[in-house]
């Protein structure tokens, strides 16, 4: 069996069902540009450690990030562990290769004064859509998390916010289309209090809505990430502030929390990370 047909049969049959679609369209992206174009020829019992060393050291030579590499021989690793199971080969040889050294990632923060550029910017505009941007900012919250947001999740008596999805966007039979999913991890199901200013924002928003999502189109329906991605965009080089992405407004909100004395454990629970090391080697 060539290494192509293994990475369909494994994609098709043991993937597509049981895993999240963008997780799917990912894994698949990963075998159609890389797997299958440069190894997808090869039988399986031909994937010796020096034939997969070289392919891993072209990939680094071709200044792939370190994730991108890693992601790539997960994908390898899973497939031929079915083979495996299958009984195509007796063993596979990804556990034995040498990977490249991990990137420390360095968090990007808006400052202080940017801060307060930003949420006087999307406070006082008609847009009702930016309140997302100072939610973000006062919550921690992803995007998908953002935008998967509806007015029941709000707690307008004891001023909490309820994590319970999250949205992407993925193919889906070749188009494209809004996925609301259960959260990132199990601990990514959480209550957030909320700064009562907000509070009065939102219940004001509330009113004006026609809409169960917080973050809406003209249609009351929902937001794509990159449509938001796109304003938060434009409202950056309204402001004048240099452009960070989204998620860094997620680390100002912990990078603010620690400053104000916030234990590590609460501020883990209030970002869903898995365990407190996770938000200590991070901030």
């Amino acid at each position: 069996m060539k290494l192509k047909e293994l990475l369909e049969l494994w994609l098709e049959r043991y993937m597509k069902h049981t895993i999240k679609i963008r997780t799917y369209n990912r894994y698949k992206s990963i075998c159609e540009l890389h797997l299958i174009k440069d190894l997808g020829e090869y039988e399986l019992e031909e994937l010796k450690p020096n034939v997969l060393q070289d392919f891993l050291l072209q990939k680094i030579d071709g200044n792939y990030s370190t994730n991108t590499i890693k992601g790539i021989v997960s994908v390898l690793k899973q497939a031929l562990k079915l083979a495996i199971t299958l009984e195509f080969v007796d063993k596979e040889y990804c556990s034995n290769l040498k990977m490249p050294s991990s990137e420390e990632k360095e968090i990007s923060v808006f400052t202080k004064k940017e801060q307060q550029v930003i949420e006087s910017f999307c406070l006082n505009h008609k847009k009702r859509n930016y309140i997302g941007i100072v939610i973000c900012l006062y919550t921690g919250i992803r995007l998908g998390e953002l935008l998967a947001l509806t007015w029941e999740d709000i707690n307008f008596n004891s001023n909490l916010l309820t994590i319970n999805k999250t949205s992407y966007s993925a193919k889906v039979d070749g188009k494209t289309q809004i996925i609301v999913d259960k959260p990132k991890t199990k601990k990514s199901n959480r209550v957030i209090p909320l700064p009562n200013q907000l509070v009065k924002l939102l219940k004001i928003i509330k009113k004006e809505s026609n809409s169960k999502y917080v973050i809406t189109t003209r249609n009351s329906g929902m937001v794509g990430n990159r449509s938001y991605q796109r304003t938060f965009k434009f409202i950056l080089k309204k402001v004048n502030v240099p452009y960070r992405n989204f998620h860094s407004l997620r680390h100002t909100f912990a990078t603010n929390a620690i400053e104000l004395g916030m234990d590590v454990k609460t501020l883990a629970e209030i970002l869903g990370h898995t365990n407190a090391m996770i938000t200590l080697n991070r901030y």
